[in-house]
């Protein structure tokens, strides 16, 4: 891939897309200018018969960390990270991976880079169904060059690591849902790429085996620190897998930061939808609503400590208020307890967009 254009980006940057818009339809380029220009999804469709796939997406995503994309069906999630190792090729846009721009690569150099550097898990497993456990998790390996018989050791690396010890001469249709999707993200870990494209991976699982599968991914994630992109429509997926979110919707980036920011401050009343029914007492970590820079008498507090355990250690300290520390003690803030009640309590909402103070409704 030494013949792609070197384009500088942050050190901390692993994704880097920029003004990426996709358009499906006969003639994508005859119509860019008037989606550049704010022409709608719908008009687009109703003027043109084109459908907006993505609009000008403009988004970082921070290496070693997972970031999750989310929005409801047709947002665009599915489109956005098929994007990413062009599986879909854009209408414009850029999309530079290591100071390499994507869209650049020769086709050989992009074959290299699939097989490489980005790995992708689907929702519908995709397994060889003719395969073993064994030789699919290996089949990565192999197709990078690695032969068949060291390939098949390594995967069984692999195998334990997910849990699936004893398994693997098993077909995937001797394994459940979870047990197949286990060897889905084991045969995307054992070629090393540090990108991991999640496509709605857990979404087919039943809730129990999803919160497990979750559970199996951080738990690796903890000790790899692989660059993730993870689509879901579910909040509390999002909530829990996410470093950061990006929210879709029509094609087009509605709110992205991390969880604390998107719960606290939602930018719209789409964004508002997905967050009111949280459980904010068990989300809401008590850096985000502290007092900086002031101590009080009371309990230390772990910065990331959530409120409703916040509230039970003031509580059982008799005390109003507590100390907000970091991982070493030093102290960051205080909380009181008004602050923690005020955190978890679901904010009023007016759906003109203001209180009756003229006030912003978003808090």
């Amino acid at each position: 891939m030494t013949d792609a254009p070197s384009i500088e980006t942050s050190a901390e940057t692993k994704i880097k897309i920029e003004n990426l818009h996709k358009i499906f339809g006969a003639r994508p380029q005859s119509v860019l200018a008037q989606v550049e220009q704010g022409m709608s999804k719908q008009e687009l469709l109703e003027q043109h018969n084109h459908v907006l796939g993505l609009k000008d997406i403009n988004i970082d995503v921070p290496a070693r960390a997972i970031s999750v994309i989310m929005g409801l069906s047709g947002s665009g999630k599915s489109t956005l990270i098929r994007h990413i190792n062009r599986l879909i090729e854009p209408t414009s846009g850029k999309i530079v991976i290591d100071g390499q721009d994507v869209l650049a690569m020769s086709k050989g150099e992009l074959i290299e880079f699939r097989r490489h550097q980005a790995s992708m898990v689907f929702q519908k497993f995709g397994l060889h169904v003719h395969k073993t456990v064994a030789e699919n998790i290996a089949y990565g390996l192999v197709i990078q060059g690695t032969p068949l018989a060291q390939a098949k050791e390594q995967s069984r690396h692999w195998v334990e690591r997910v849990g699936l010890s004893g398994f693997e001469e098993h077909y995937p249709s001797q394994l459940s849902g979870g047990m197949q999707q286990r060897v889905g993200l084991a045969r995307a870990l054992a070629t090393d790429a540090q990108i991991l494209l999640m496509d709605e991976a857990f979404s087919a699982l039943d809730p129990l085996i999803r919160a497990d599968m979750q559970g199996v991914l951080l738990g690796l994630q903890a000790e790899l620190h692989k660059t993730i992109v993870f689509i879901t429509h579910d909040l509390d997926e999002a909530l829990r897998m996410g470093d950061r979110i990006v929210i879709l919707r029509d094609g087009a980036v509605i709110q992205q930061g991390d969880p604390q920011e998107i719960i606290l401050h939602p930018a719209d009343d789409y964004i508002f939808d997905f967050v009111k029914d949280i459980n904010r007492a068990r989300v809401i970590a008590v850096k985000s609503v502290m007092t900086a820079n002031q101590s009080v008498a009371g309990p230390n507090l772990r910065d990331d400590m959530v409120l409703e355990e916040a509230l039970q250690q003031v509580a059982c300290a008799d005390a109003r208020a507590g100390n907000v520390v970091d991982a070493e003690g030093a102290v960051l803030g205080s909380i009181h307890i008004d602050q923690i009640i005020a955190g978890i309590a679901r904010p009023k909402v007016d759906r003109g967009g203001v209180d009756g103070n003229g006030e912003t409704r978003y808090q």
